[in-house]
């Protein structure tokens, strides 16, 4: 196992580092959900949340819909459709951290509070899709948001094409699952059962 030789300890190191603060990273956060973040969300198909048990296991989450699948109930309150999701850890520890992702636009969106699972029938109507309610909705009560900038994006090329890595010798989903698990069944088996879930199984 790989053992670091130079680690940075203090946040006196990393300021030594880094050469100077950044107020504005601090300036920029706001504790509830404005014009700006609401607009934001409202048009964001994509989220993706991390949490932690109570044993410090942290758990990150992709979840994606139909824009505006993320209901921004006030000011400082958010509903989250949990579809056949895994969030047990808020039972344990209910702080989790949100990154909301647009297409084409290279900032994100960043919300941490305070989660709980619900089950209200007026929210889980609200998250229909195709006339069916996921069982649960993740409700974050707000503590910060703010917008984070895009250089991340910028370097990635995530929005470029022509600057995408190939994806020529990647493992297949259904491959990694067999190897992972090393179960004896066929490849064939964990193939067809990738796509009944990836076509049956989204809502």
């Amino acid at each position: 196992m790989y053992q670091p030789s130079v680690t940075v300890k203090t946040a006196a190191e990393l300021k030594a580092i880094l050469g100077k603060d950044f107020p504005s990273q601090v300036a920029k956060v706001i504790d509830h959900i404005d014009s700006h973040c609401r607009a934001w969300i409202e048009r964001c198909p994509f989220v993706v949340i991390s949490s932690t048990n109570a044993a410090g296991e942290m758990d990150v989450s992709p979840k994606g819909d139909p824009p505006g699948f993320v209901k921004v109930l006030d000011e400082h309150m958010l509903a989250v459709p949990d579809r056949l999701g895994n969030h047990r850890g808020v039972l344990e520890d209910p702080g989790v951290g949100l990154l909301f992702i647009v297409p084409k636009r290279r900032e994100v969106v960043r919300v941490s509070g305070v989660a709980q699972i619900v089950r209200d029938p007026e929210i889980l109507e609200s998250m229909a899709v195709d006339g069916k309610l996921p069982d649960l909705a993740l409700l974050v009560r707000v503590r910060e948001a703010f917008f984070h900038c895009g250089k991340s994006m910028i370097r990635s090329g995530m929005w470029e094409p022509d600057r995408w890595g190939s994806v020529d010798g990647l493992p297949t989903y259904a491959q990694a699952l067999k190897d992972h698990g090393n179960f004896p069944e066929p490849l064939s088996a964990f193939e067809r059962g990738v796509a009944a879930n990836e076509t049956d199984r989204l809502y």
